[in-house]
């Protein structure tokens, strides 16, 4: 989830630079400091003379250089979620967002043939998912995934509804295939010795779900359920609410993180992307 001196503790008056002894101005040369605006330099040439030019040339310099070294992350200024959202949408598809940079693949949703056989392994697979991710943050192996319990955006409750109902209309319900297994043992893994990558998972999984994942649930209802609305994309209360108290917490247990730990987060937002992707296919198997 870097520190630097504040500027404030720079330009806090000082003495007039009593006893400091400084180089002469042209070793100033050093190229981590940065230019100093010509306007600057006389007026200070005009008010303290010459000696006290070189002393303030060093200030103003090193302050420049310091705000140079404090590089900010796309979204950084409204938390870390922020940060993750922005890394997602960029592995989205031209088509599927205005901030995705991926060519598109296949046929848009909107030209998918699905058929009840697919997506029902494709629901068998979410549900290993969400039962895996359900049991992690339960068990708790780090305390900060205790945070993420009981957050109203669980699905494997609604989800075992839903294939029981498939069930009763005479649908055999499949056994997890490869690539819900290959999830979720992947994902136990991750939460026992990379906190900062599960989370990356949890927040890709539950939101990703809460956005698009309801736009293809529409859409393949109209194709193949006479538009039955499943319990997968049903949740108590509001939804806005509920993804907000889970932004706060997300927010909250990235800010002890380091900035090397919060750029490994982002790092595997696209093993997610790959993951969640080779499930959605499912559905058009």
């Amino acid at each position: 989830m870097a520190s630097t001196t504040p500027i404030s503790q720079i330009s806090q008056p000082q003495p007039l630079f009593k006893k400091l002894h400084f180089p002469p101005f042209k070793s100033l040369k050093n190229p981590s400091f940065s230019p100093v605006p010509t306007s600057t330099y006389h007026s200070c040439s005009r008010i303290f003379g010459k000696s006290a030019d070189r002393k303030m040339v060093v200030v103003v310099a090193a302050t420049a250089a310091t705000e140079k070294s404090k590089k900010r992350y796309p979204g950084e200024s409204k938390g870390f979620v922020e940060e993750m959202r922005f890394v997602a949408m960029k592995l989205h598809t031209k088509d599927q967002a205005k901030e995705g940079e991926k060519e598109p693949q296949g046929q848009p949703v909107a030209k998918w043939e699905p058929s009840v056989d697919g997506y029902l392994r494709f629901l068998v697979d979410s549900k290993l998912v969400y039962d895996t991710l359900e049991k992690i943050v339960d068990r708790a192996d780090f305390p900060e995934y205790a945070e993420f319990r009981n957050t109203g955006l669980e699905r494997s409750e609604g989800l075992a509804k839903d294939l029981e109902w498939f069930k009763q209309q005479g649908h055999v319900i499949p056994e997890p295939s490869s690539p819900g297994a290959s999830y979720a043992a992947y994902l136990e893994e991750l939460s026992k010795k990379d906190p900062q990558a599960f989370i990356c998972h949890f927040y890709n999984t539950y939101f990703a779900h809460s956005a698009g994942g309801r736009m293809i649930g529409k859409k393949v209802a109209e194709k193949i359920l006479d538009n039955k609305v499943l319990e997968f994309y049903k949740w108590d209360g509001e939804l806005s609410q509920l993804l907000q108290n889970v932004r706060e917490k997300l927010n909250r247990v990235a800010e002890s993180w380091s900035r090397e730990e919060k750029n490994h987060c982002l790092e595997e937002t696209e093993k997610s992307f790959k993951f969640s992707g080779d499930i959605l296919r499912l559905i058009l198997t």
